[in-house]
C-alpha cells in the first residue's frame, strides 16, 4: 500500500510539473505586422496576431456616460477623456490590462472636432505601450448627446 501511495504521489507530481510546463509554453504572444512605417506616427499598427491567448474580452463602446447613467453634454476633449477613463475601468474590472488591447474602434460624430485632441488619445496609447489595430470612423450620430465612443478587444 505504501509503495502504491508513493507511485501515485510521483505520478501526481509528474502531472503537476507537466501541466506547469505546458502552461508556461502556452504564454500569450502578440506579433505586430507593419509593412510600412507611417502608421507609427499615428499610434497604431496594421495588424496584430495573437497566439496562445488564454481569454479574450470584447468591450462594448465606452462613452462619456457617468456612473449614474447620464450622457455628457461636454465638449469633445472632455468626452474623449471620460470615454478613455470608462474604457480603462471596464478593462481593469475584468482583470485585463490596457497594454493588451489588440483592436480599438473609435466612433465620432466629428473627426474635425476629435482631431485637435488626438494627442490625448496618442499619449494614452503610449502610456500603456499599446500596439493595436485601429479604426476611426465618423458616424452620423451616437447615443443622446455623445460625441465619441471607444470599442475594444483585449486579450490575456
Amino acid at each position: 500500500m505504501k509503495k502504491l501511495a508513493k507511485v501515485l504521489g510521483l505520478v501526481l507530481l509528474t502531472i503537476t510539473c507537466v501541466h506547469a510546463q505546458n502552461k508556461n509554453e502556452n504564454k500569450m504572444e502578440k506579433r505586430i505586422i507593419n509593412p510600412w512605417k507611417w502608421q507609427d506616427a499615428r499610434s497604431y499598427v496594421q495588424a496584430v496576431e495573437v497566439k496562445n491567448a488564454e481569454n479574450t474580452l470584447y468591450i462594448s463602446g465606452q462613452t462619456a456616460i457617468s456612473a449614474d447613467g447620464e450622457s455628457s453634454t461636454a465638449d469633445m476633449k472632455t468626452q474623449l477623456v471620460e470615454a478613455i477613463h470608462n474604457l480603462e475601468q471596464v478593462i481593469s474590472k475584468a482583470d485585463y490590462e490596457c497594454r493588451n488591447i489588440v483592436r480599438l474602434n473609435v466612433y465620432t460624430t466629428s473627426v474635425e472636432e476629435l482631431w485637435p485632441h488626438f494627442d490625448i488619445f496618442q499619449d494614452w496609447i503610449a502610456k500603456h505601450n499599446m500596439k493595436q489595430a485601429l479604426t476611426v470612423m465618423e458616424v452620423n450620430a451616437l447615443f443622446e448627446t455623445l460625441k465619441v465612443e471607444l470599442e475594444a478587444t483585449v486579450v490575456k
